[in-house]
């Protein structure tokens, strides 16, 4: 098969298996958004691959707080992706991550073009939004919920297959009336990119982080992130007698509300952008606790993908989150903790990491815990297979 995979953000399991497609012998292009800030994964094809990469919409940094300018954007991005796909031709397109206005674009030209494509469904936007509206985003962004909702279900229904990562999407799908063609396969992290290392390694000691305990957060900040929250559990942490250094790596205005925040409470702090991915498992390595953060407006809906990717470093993981949502099932059975995103439950969270930061063999133990875990439910093959088989049916 000609296989195309256009994830938005570049993420690196995606990537992993639009590698594990080539390798099966399907000819796999891979595409993404350049200027999208995120942490991205491995985008270049190595010496012997067959795979193509491509990155499309450009590469300056997209800024997405100007809405209408977004809009723009996204739209144009939409008819940049139909001739992406036409200059490719392949026999299934599979999208993941793509923002409303781009997809409705898209699913319009495919069906006006007769091609088959597959929804790989990450986000529910319009629960999302939803969820935000009267608390992180103005009430008149209901009616924002209810066009993506429409939207969303649209292009749903003209989807040949749809991918979910979460069972508590099916009923989503369900009332939409598209539930099915609906399969559950949760994300993934790549065991063989993302490994346990040294805690005292280059990237550490190069950011002065190796004779200090950490608590560590890397990935995105955004609406459903509450980026004090990690100045504040650190801050508690130190209250009960545990020096400690709170590590961000991230590139977004989050990092000023960061730094803000940290000097207001005289927290130690290093703030970092993006590092590069082959750098991400030493990054991961210099957290003695690694920290996950969710809204609870969130909920189901959201699985923080950097969860996975703690879990393949072997490193305790702390997540404040809603406890429905399916990363705090795979914290807690890796011996992590899981708390509400809420100021009144830090000083749980803020107690459990002083103990584990106390205790070296405990730490060591958990880490193991979270590695044994990720290298049981994050085999490649199982998931390479059902990719494989429904994309061959979508296809036909």
């Amino acid at each position: 098969m000609r296989i195309l995979i256009h994830d938005h953000s570049g993420h690196p399991f995606q990537a992993e298996l639009s590698r594990e497609l080539a390798r099966r012998g399907h000819t796999v292009t891979h595409s993404y958004v350049s200027g999208y800030v995120s942490g991205k994964g491995r985008l270049q094809a190595e010496p012997g691959e067959t795979i193509t990469f491509e990155g499309i919409g450009g590469d300056k940094p997209i800024e997405n707080m100007r809405l209408l300018d977004r809009l723009k954007r996204e739209i144009t991005r939409g008819f940049e992706l139909v001739q992406h796909v036409r200059r490719v031709d392949p026999d299934i397109t599979m999208l993941s991550n793509v923002q409303i206005p781009t997809l409705v674009i898209f699913t319009v030209a495919m069906l006006v073009l007769r091609r088959p494509w597959v929804l790989w469904h990450q986000d529910v936007y319009a629960v999302a939004v939803r969820s935000f509206t009267g608390t992180k985003l103005p009430k008149r962004f209901a009616a924002v919920a209810a066009a993506f909702e429409i939207a969303e279900r649209f292009c749903s229904r003209r989807a040949r297959a749809i991918v979910v990562i979460s069972p508590s999407f099916v009923p989503v799908h369900e009332r939409w009336g598209t539930s099915e063609k609906v399969t559950v396969i949760p994300n993934w992290a790549p065991l063989d990119e993302i490994f346990p290392v040294e805690r005292k390694n280059d990237w550490a000691v190069e950011n002065g982080l190796d004779g200090v305990s950490t608590l560590l957060y890397s990935g995105t900040l955004g609406l459903k992130h509450n980026p004090k929250l990690l100045v504040h559990l650190a801050r508690r942490v130190i209250d009960l007698g545990r020096p400690v250094r709170l590590v961000v790596v991230n590139s977004g205005p989050a990092i000023e509300v960061i730094g803000e925040e940290a000097e207001r409470l005289g927290v130690p702090v290093t703030l970092l952008p993006f590092q590069p991915y082959e750098r991400l498992p030493e990054v991961l390595g210099s957290g003695d606790v690694l920290l996950v953060l969710l809204d609870k407006e969130a909920g189901a809906f959201s699985v923080p993908s950097k969860t996975l990717s703690y879990l393949c470093a072997g490193r305790p993981v702390l997540g404040m989150l809603p406890a429905e949502n399916l990363a705090a099932d795979l914290i807690g059975r890796a011996d992590g903790v899981v708390v509400s995103p809420e100021e009144a439950e830090l000083d749980a969270a803020a107690a459990w990491a002083a103990e584990v930061l106390a205790d070296a063999g405990r730490l060591e133990r958990i880490g193991h815990a979270a590695r044994g875990l990720a290298e049981q439910e994050f085999a490649l093959s199982g998931c390479a297979d059902r990719f494989e088989r429904l994309l061959g049916e979508a296809a036909r």
